[in-house]
């Protein structure tokens, strides 16, 4: 499959109007239907930082998305920080640069926004993301993430 062209794709901020494309994506990638779920999500992003999300068109259907905000304060760190939290990306679409693209754009974004860090996390047992992010140039940090199951 061809990588898709900038001409043919579409990365723009997320809108309240992208919702229903946005659960179609997230229904096939896992296997869950789940639209109040992703409504609270897009609200709250959209709320929190409305410039902070990016959707991926290709002819005028979302194909992709990209949530995250910029802010400080996060486990002590005080620096304004960029952070990518849900990526998703049509499987219809996979492997022809939707999530390039999506990536690009949001590191942009923090980039014109003065942002110098940018973070996410990645679950160990999913290495198509690690490798997604590596390939954006992001690298283990030293931060370590904990978890109490109660």
């Amino acid at each position: 499959m061809p990588v898709v062209t900038a001409s043919d794709l579409v990365v723009r901020s997320l809108s309240e109007l992208d919702l229903d494309g946005i659960v179609r994506i997230a229904e096939k990638t896992r296997h869950r239907y789940q639209p109040d779920l992703w409504e609270d999500r897009v609200t709250f992003y959209l709320r929190r930082d409305p410039e902070g999300s990016v959707v991926a068109e290709l002819d005028g259907d979302v194909v992709g998305f990209m949530l995250g905000d910029v802010r400080s304060g996060e486990f002590g760190l005080e620096e304004e920080t960029g952070w990518i939290e849900v990526l998703g990306v049509d499987p219809a679409h996979g492997g022809l640069g939707v999530g390039k693209a999506l990536g690009e754009a949001m590191l942009e974004r923090f980039r014109q926004r003065g942002v110098r860090r940018v973070r996410t996390l990645v679950d160990a047992s999913m290495p198509e993301v690690k490798g997604f992010f590596e390939r954006l140039g992001f690298e283990a940090d030293q931060m370590t993430p904990y978890v109490k199951r109660l």
